[in-house]
């Protein structure tokens, strides 16, 4: 959505009211301001009026799917997908305990044929030529690939990946984590949260927008949502957290930081970077009334 932005109309702590940005295609004027804002959650000011860049749709969509024995394997296919060049529109990955929430809840098979699940589209003129080529890589590495032939077949294809969370939540509580990975280490990312779950014993779903690195470990709890955590899950929370930032990653790759994150921002950013970047909050704040005690 950074992209998409151009310009914003917004009102600041102190009643202030600021225009950022263009409505030209280029322009470099000053600070971005409009990018600050747009990652800002609410603390640095009221957004009331955006100008956002529109994209025409695709020309053509193709649609793929493949089920691979290990959560592994897929991870290590999506690292030789964006290595030999591609660049695939989706690259949806589920493991296998999310598969299994899916069956149970709608009753599918999708755990029994494997341990992972990639989705996968390419878009615009050139869709066709570049899913040839997805398709050659996953043939190599995976048990099944399902091609969608038409629209409807590659709705029912989608809507695995749409089922996810809904089928988790379920079983109990979920706390929906965000986490970040260089994309040549997915599969490190992928394995290590497997084995955090083993390890603590809370129950851990994976899914991730693998084509940008971005995972969505599920942690599951049987706790009402007026209670504490138990200190299991906060310590399996902190150490997904801190293996992100162990292979070079990010606390959050897109939801941000509320309250539950707020306890390592330090880890990733420093001291110095932290204390900079309250400075910012204060200028645009200065009596702190703006969504106060989150993101910094």
């Amino acid at each position: 959505m950074r992209d998409a932005v151009l310009a914003l109309d917004v009102v600041l702590g102190d009643g202030r009211r600021i225009r950022t940005g263009r409505t030209t295609a280029k322009g470099v004027t000053g600070y971005d301001l409009t990018s600050l804002f747009v990652g800002s959650e609410g603390t640095l000011g009221v957004v009331v009026e955006a100008t956002v860049r529109l994209t025409p749709r695709p020309a053509g969509t193709q649609t793929v799917t493949a089920t691979f024995a290990t959560v592994t394997d897929a991870a290590d296919t999506v690292s030789a997908i964006l290595l030999a060049g591609l660049t695939p529109s989706t690259l949806e990955l589920l493991d296998r305990v999310t598969l299994m929430a899916i069956d149970t809840a709608q009753g599918t098979s999708l755990g029994a044929d494997g341990g992972a699940f990639l989705l996968v589209q390419t878009d615009g003129i050139g869709a066709e030529s570049e899913m040839n080529m997805v398709r050659d890589i996953l043939r190599t590495r995976a048990i099944r690939v399902e091609s969608a032939a038409d629209e409807l077949k590659a709705e029912q294809l989608l809507q695995v990946r749409r089922l996810a969370l809904p089928s988790i939540e379920r079983l109990g509580r979920v706390l929906i984590e965000d986490i970040a990975v260089p994309r040549t280490r997915l599969s490190q990312a992928v394995d290590g949260i497997a084995e955090i779950s083993r390890r603590t014993g809370v129950q851990i779903f994976t899914f991730a927008h693998a084509g940008d690195g971005n995972l969505h470990p599920i942690v599951l709890t049987d706790v009402a949502p007026t209670d504490p955590l138990p200190e299991s899950v906060q310590a399996a929370i902190g150490d997904v957290f801190a293996l992100a930032l162990r292979l070079g990653g990010t606390l959050t790759g897109e939801h941000g930081v509320g309250i539950l994150k707020r306890p390592w921002l330090s880890d990733e950013l420093g001291d110095v970077g932290l204390g900079v970047q309250r400075s910012l909050k204060t200028v645009f704040d200065p009596a702190g009334i703006l969504n106060p005690g989150k993101a910094i």
